[in-house]
């Protein structure tokens, strides 16, 4: 369905909130366009999820914590959905096992983008007639708007793990444009000292980057822009993935457990090249692209054997530098590095940061406190967004996460080291 938004009453906050969910809601639809019915379905590991899931669970959102609380009369479109696509709502009640997701060949597709139409077209009639329901949920379908760019990243990620496992390497979408040659690396000097940390004004934030606090930093040096595919070849090359005085005990003890000898997706074809599989199939290796498909392990001791270090997340938010530009509208889904730029947005960049909470974090209140809160343990946090990230959250202050062993997001390495 296209939802309404009338042109002459656009400049309403409702308007302008009903727009933003039919922009949002229409994007995640583009992104499944190039995707079969089969694709839809596919579950390559217990880390991802189906597309289909995705387009559910979005939805379902929308329809638990907004529509059934708010609008008066709401029937839900099938009851058993509210525990297919419940993510990890504990206070909700029980959900389907996430590993399982991939054999919910029912409902069908065909229902799923039914159940989506369902949901948008009561939305938006909620949001056309009640300004006071309004005001009540408008926090609560925007952070629903943020979480779907959020599901729309992993649609994306997702896929890729499940084609590159297909012998036919399956294109998402054909390539668009060229890497061109990266800017020489440099140190750019950072005198430490207090700094503030944290999101500031009033513009969107999710409630882990807040509140906003001082951090002492020592003074330190950060690189000028991710490392290359080249440059981690060297590191390779010197015997990275054998040696290991240069890896953490636990990643040293992933790389036997997994026979980790590339980054992933990076094939070797012999005399010292490399093929490399992408949303835009499988294509000859690009020594000057951004590195990205790294675990923290290997970013990790990728910096130890250069003789630096990863950054913390005060210290990358601290020396963030300008915003490069992001592909993701022009649907470049894959890191490219600018010669006239050197910024972040390419990959996501690890930090040697635990995700925790800033002092003096509180959860969002109701059954969205289980949003982020619950998470912050045994997590390692990424900042500075990839090719695959909505531009709406590349932010200095945006904190992903992730445990230490993914390596299926766009994550890389931006080295950091001590001014001694």
């Amino acid at each position: 369905m296209n939802l309404r938004v009338d042109q002459e009453v656009v400049s309403t906050p409702s308007a302008r909130l009903r727009r933003e969910f039919a922009t949002v809601r229409g994007y995640s639809k583009r992104l499944t366009e190039p995707l079969s019915a089969e694709d839809h379905g596919l579950q390559s590991m217990a880390d991802a999820s189906p597309t289909k899931w995705h387009l559910a669970h979005t939805t379902w959102f929308f329809e638990t914590l907004v529509l059934k609380p708010h609008a008066p009369n709401y029937v839900a479109f099938d009851p058993r959905y509210h525990e297919l696509f419940n993510s990890y709502y504990e206070a909700l009640g029980p959900r389907h096992p996430r590993p399982q997701r991939g054999v919910l060949s029912r409902p069908s597709l065909r229902e799923v983008w039914a159940y989506r139409e369902y949901v948008e077209a009561a939305l938006d009639d909620l949001l056309a007639q009640d300004t006071h329901v309004f005001e009540a949920m408008r926090e609560l379908i925007t952070l629903g708007l943020h979480h779907e760019q959020q599901h729309q990243e992993l649609i994306l990620s997702d896929i890729k793990h499940a084609f590159a496992l297909n012998p036919l390497h399956p294109t998402y979408l054909p390539a668009i444009s060229a890497t061109t040659k990266p800017t020489a690396m440099e140190w750019r000097d950072h005198a430490g000292g207090l700094v503030e940390i944290g999101h500031l004004g009033s513009a969107f934030a999710f409630d882990n980057e807040t509140p906003r606090h001082r951090v002492w930093l020592e003074p330190y040096q950060l690189g000028s822009r991710p490392i290359t595919c080249g440059e981690f070849q060297e590191f390779i090359n010197d015997g990275g993935y054998t040696r290991p005085e240069w890896w953490l005990s636990d990643g040293w003890s992933c790389v036997q457990a997994h026979g980790w000898n590339l980054p992933l997706y990076w094939y070797q074809t012999g005399g010292g090249d490399y093929s490399l599989f992408t949303l835009h199939g499988m294509r000859k290796w690009n020594a000057d692209e951004p590195v990205c498909h790294l675990s923290y392990y290997e970013a990790a001791a990728y910096a130890a054997w250069a003789g630096a270090r990863l950054p913390t997340e005060f210290e990358w938010e601290a020396g963030a530098p300008d915003l490069c530009a992001n592909y993701f509208p022009d649907r470049a889904l894959h890191p490219r590095t600018d010669s006239s730029v050197a910024g972040y947005g390419e990959v996501w960049e690890w930090t040697q940061s635990a995700y925790a909470p800033y002092p003096g974090f509180k959860p969002l209140a109701g059954v969205a406190s289980e949003y982020n809160g619950k998470f912050m343990v045994n997590q390692l946090v990424l900042r500075g967004g990839s090719c695959v990230t909505p531009p709406g959250h590349l932010r200095a202050t945006y904190r992903n996460f992730f445990t230490p062993t993914a390596r299926w997001q766009f994550s890389g390495i931006r080295l950091a080291r001590d001014i001694t």
